[in-house]
């Protein structure tokens, strides 16, 4: 008897473990959406790293080089080089469209007769 009742209570303490392991919200899904959350997280850093890389080169460049600098002015403030022709390619415009007169009943021939 009194070994029935420890076994049972064992057993209600495994379910109990099991329970708070896998269903509450401090088990395996808390672990599992925490992973997730880190794994974003990382990817977004390594994102941010590279752009950090990219906007440093930038400046390295703009300090350093002349030539980040001079495209610089002629992207964004349109600056040409001395002995330089400045082009610009303007799209084709489009032709308005055709107007199309009403054909007045007076102008039209006459049909011809059944016979």
């Amino acid at each position: 008897m009194v070994l029935r009742i420890v076994a049972a209570l064992l057993i209600v303490a495994l379910l109990a473990l099991h329970y708070r392991l896998w269903i509450s919200p401090n088990g395996m899904r808390d672990l599992w959406r925490t992973e997730a959350a880190i794994e974003a997280q990382s990817a977004e850093n390594a994102e941010l790293r590279e752009r950090n890389r990219r906007l440093a080169a930038e400046v390295r460049d703009l300090k350093e080089g002349r030539a980040a600098l001079e495209e610089r002015a002629r992207t964004d403030l349109g600056m040409v080089a001395p002995g330089e022709t400045f082009f610009q390619a303007m799209p084709a415009a489009a032709a308005p469209p055709a107007v199309v007169a009403p054909v007045e009943e007076e102008q039209r021939p006459a049909e011809p007769a059944a016979q």
